[in-house]
């Protein structure tokens, strides 16, 4: 059976009544059968233009270590979040400048200068967010609305 003739009007009415439960495709490939699969649900649900969709379905946990590990991160990631901008931290005396050679893990990975330069360092102080520093991470993480200007982006590597 070919993919064209396989969207009948009653398949085409199950797959849009099982996407609004929340179904996933696969589980949704699965209920129609004879030759649909998981991404010819996703195309058609794209040329459909199905968009409204009850909460997905979740995948039954294997453990219960692996239900509360989701169920940790589902209430983590729920929790509104505060971003306070900090400036850039420069490298301290006490830390100094890390290299590529001399950075270790826990310090911030910003770079500093031109890659190409002699001169070029990583900012080496302690890192609290991801490979970076608070200052830096600040920079690094950030709604995607709330940029910088690009001469502000050169200025903090050195290159203006």
């Amino acid at each position: 059976m070919s993919i064209a003739t396989a969207w009948t009007e009653d398949r085409v009415q199950t797959l849009t009544r099982l996407w609004r439960d929340g179904q996933s495709a696969s589980q949704i490939a699965r209920a129609l059968a004879g030759g649909v699969t998981r991404n010819a649900v996703i195309g058609k649900v794209h040329r459909l233009g199905l968009s409204g969709r009850a909460k997905p379905s979740m995948p039954p946990s294997r453990s219960p270590r692996a239900a509360q590990s989701r169920g940790r991160v589902l209430r983590a990631a729920s929790a509104p979040r505060r971003v306070t901008l900090l400036p850039p931290a420069a490298p301290s005396a006490e830390v100094g400048a890390a290299t590529i050679r001399t950075v270790r893990r826990g310090q911030c990975r910003w770079p500093l200068g031109d890659p190409l330069g002699d001169g070029f360092s990583l900012c080496g102080a302690l890192a609290v967010r991801g490979a970076y520093c608070a200052g830096h991470a600040a920079l690094a993480y950030r709604a995607p609305s709330a940029k910088p200007p690009r001469d502000h982006l050169l200025k903090l590597a050195g290159l203006a």
